[in-house]
């Protein structure tokens, strides 16, 4: 009996307009030059109608004398100089107060979220009331209640407050003792920048290797030592006065010397490191307790007193899961300094706003302030998701 060979059997081709993969690029295709178009259109009549009501979309009003006031600017200023001085000024201002509350708020969120893992039943309830008042106002009105209340029972300059330091605080701000460089200064910032250089390499490969041999390499104490003998080399290489103290002294209405922060900085400042400070308390306590306790109990029974336990164990796992969101905080953070505008607090925003009053270019200074704003915000990102990815789990 002979046996039947199998016929082959004819694949049909599937037509190109019903292969899902045609159908996919094509839809992207489409998509794009819709969303183009669309774009091309608004950016047109945009432009169309600038042109018909004489508003003019150059920045060469940068160039123009501002002719307003800051006060208490941190830079050289005053009104005879350009606008792109005053924007400068008041980007200076937005970066000192977002970065002193970034500082503030991360320690001081941390520890008010250590407080609220507390044992302590008193501590414990103290933080979660700070928590609570904080995350439950809007920060505006924290703003207000700082500058307009609490500012309004500070005395005047004659019976100003004085805290160690010296200190002084009243009605026109508050005054601080504040370190001046000297002629030899320079020499001695050069020594300790090279010192923190070496100790931030000397830490990096250290640790490595710690963590490559299982051998101690003491990179912490390296590390601190290494700055120490940078700090002390300066100190000699300066000739042991690279820096003075200017402290603040009353002289006739008004204090002399020293460092003073206006009462619309302080408020401001003290506002968003609290306000942000409490949503980080939140974010730690949360990556906190996100960590095994089966970590801590074995680091116990390792022998590890309890500062081990949390520096060495749960804090560098906690900090994978803190970090992504601590990252929006901070973000917030610099944008909410915007606010500022409503105490007068003359940062990159209120500056904006009056150079809009003083050179009617709306459009280009909104542009300005916006790009400043994604600059600020995309700089913060790209800098921290480095940190994160470095610290994160490396999956094989």
């Amino acid at each position: 009996m002979a046996l039947q060979t199998p016929q082959k059997t004819e694949t049909t081709a599937i037509p190109f307009y019903r292969d899902e993969r045609v159908l996919q690029i094509a839809a992207q295709i489409i998509s794009a030059v819709l969303i183009f178009i669309l774009l091309y259109w608004a950016v047109v009549n945009f432009l169309r109608a600038a042109e018909a009501r004489n508003m003019t979309l150059s920045f060469g009003f940068l160039k123009e004398a501002a002719g307003f006031p800051i006060s208490n600017p941190p830079i050289e200023y005053d009104p005879s100089m350009s606008f792109a001085r005053a924007f400068l000024v008041g980007l200076a201002n937005t970066l000192i107060v977002s970065g002193a509350g970034v500082v503030t708020a991360t320690i001081l969120g941390t520890l008010i979220a250590l407080a609220r893992l507390s044992s302590n039943w008193l501590m414990s309830r103290i933080a979660l009331a700070f928590i609570e008042f904080h995350r439950n106002i809007p920060l505006l009105v924290l703003l207000f209640i700082w500058y307009f209340v609490v500012f309004s029972f500070v005395p005047p300059i004659k019976d100003s407050l004085v805290w160690p330091g010296p200190i002084f605080i009243n009605k026109r701000g508050i005054y601080l003792s504040w370190p001046r460089l000297t002629e030899t200064g320079p020499v001695f910032l050069i020594a300790l920048g090279i010192g923190i250089v070496v100790a931030i390499a000397a830490f990096s490969i250290l640790r490595k290797k710690r963590q490559e041999t299982g051998k101690k390499t003491y990179f912490m104490p390296v590390s601190i030592g290494l700055v120490v003998i940078s700090f002390v080399v300066g100190w000699f290489l300066a000739g042991g006065s690279p820096f003075w103290i200017d402290t603040p002294s009353l002289k006739g209405f008004n204090f002399q010397g020293g460092m003073r922060l206006t009462p619309e900085f302080a408020g401001m400042y003290l506002s968003l490191s609290l306000y942000t400070a409490a949503f980080i308390a939140e974010v730690v306590r949360g990556g906190i307790q996100a960590v095994s306790k089966g970590q801590i109990e074995a680091a116990r029974a390792l022998g590890l007193n309890q500062f081990q336990v949390v520096s060495l164990v749960v804090m560098p796992q906690a900090l994978r899961i803190i970090i992504p969101p601590m990252i929006s905080q901070y973000l917030n953070l610099t944008k909410n300094s915007s606010l500022a505008l409503a105490i007068g607090f003359q940062e990159v925003f209120a500056v904006g706003k009056i150079a809009i009053n003083q050179a009617g270019r709306a459009v280009p200074v909104f542009a300005l302030i916006m790009a400043t704003y994604l600059s600020l915000s995309l700089l913060t990102s790209f800098i921290l998701n480095i940190y994160n990815r470095r610290i994160q789990f490396v999956v094989r």
